[in-house]
């Protein structure tokens, strides 16, 4: 269904998507009241992984850069948010802009040394950083990460004197910061620099001969993606309320990647997708534990070979596989990631 939808939702006549977008606010809104608080907690990891998918759309489907190190970034908002909420009493609403500089910082200084890296290369640094980071934070370096057990008594978000506490407290506060987020990365798409990251992904040394320059993009958009992830784990860490390095594995960067190439690389739509297969569907079929991943993987490869543009990709991104596909010899396959 949602291929089908992809294909011809931009096409719609506006008044229906207008009500489309409407059912889906008020579905949004009502949920909380129909569900049990199990499945509104399910629905706010999905509201979070939803956020990191996003962040590292920033750097893969908009720039086509490899990054496997995304974990890295959302440990960085995490503990930051714990540090300084647990060591110096600082409300952890303020500190969500500041997780999301502090994993900014971050990753400029990670990313202004390997920007002239590509594919595999760029790939594997950062797994090395992401693996750094962990080991780093199992080390508790100056007493400050907790080592392995981590950092507990982190504090609930207040607005206003109000304090999240409950499942549907969280719901609507993760899902207001998603509506957000896709709000800025809608309107950015369609700016000039959205246009000059589409124009670096296609083909680098044209856009650099257009006139953009590349290295300063590609390092706004590891600075955005990581800010973003930051933010993601500032959420995370307020949430659980205890935080430890095994939340922030390699895995999780796995995850992440895999939202974003299942869902289809540079679209907001097929991010909440990917996040849905990957995140939600699992607790469906959670007394299959033993199969599951085994199922998982089967779908990955048949994805990889039928569908290599991802369940609802961008519009762009879709032509690309498209034209591409008529120009290759018969039985060559594209790369999924153009520009990668």
């Amino acid at each position: 269904m949602a291929v089908e939808l992809s294909r011809g939702w931009h096409n719609w006549d506006p008044r229906y998507l207008k009500l489309a977008y409407l059912a889906l606010g008020v579905g949004a809104v009502a949920y909380p009241f129909l569900a049990n608080t199990y499945w509104i907690d399910v629905a706010n990891f999905f509201g979070i992984y939803v956020l990191l998918g996003l962040s590292l759309n920033i750097i893969v489907g908009y720039v086509g850069l490899f990054n496997l190190g995304q974990a890295a970034f959302y440990a960085v908002g995490a503990y930051s948010t714990a540090i300084l909420n647990t060591a110096f009493h600082i409300p952890v609403l303020w500190l969500l802009p500041l997780s999301g500089l502090l994993a900014a910082l971050m990753g400029y200084l990670i990313s202004r040394p390997i920007l002239h890296l590509r594919g595999d290369y760029l790939c594997i640094v950062t797994i090395g950083f992401g693996e750094i980071m962990r080991i780093t934070l199992n080390n508790n370096p100056f007493g400050l990460t907790g080592g392995p057990n981590g950092i507990m008594g982190i504090a609930r978000p207040e607005i206003l004197g109000f304090r999240l506490f409950q499942p549907h407290h969280y719901y609507y506060f993760i899902w207001l910061i998603v509506l957000l987020t896709v709000i800025a990365l809608k309107r950015l798409e369609n700016s000039r620099i959205g246009r000059a990251w589409h124009y670096i992904r296609e083909d680098e040394l044209a856009a650099a001969a257009m006139g953009i320059d590349v290295n300063r993009m590609k390092l706004l958009a590891f600075m955005l993606g990581a800010g973003l992830a930051g933010v993601a784990g500032n959420i995370y860490a307020t949430k659980m309320t205890v935080i430890a390095p095994e939340s922030f594995s390699f895995w999780e960067s796995v995850v992440m990647f895999t939202i974003v190439v299942l869902g289809g690389p540079g679209s907001i739509p097929g991010v909440v997708v990917g996040t849905l297969c990957m995140v939600v569907l699992p607790e469906l079929f959670r007394e299959f534990a033993k199969a599951r991943m085994l199922v998982f993987g089967l779908a990955m490869i048949l994805m990889m070979i039928f569908r290599p543009e991802g369940l609802w990709p961008a519009r762009r991104y879709r032509e690309e596989i498209r034209s591409a596909k008529e120009e290759l010899p018969a039985g060559q396959k594209p790369e999924t990631l153009s520009g990668a």
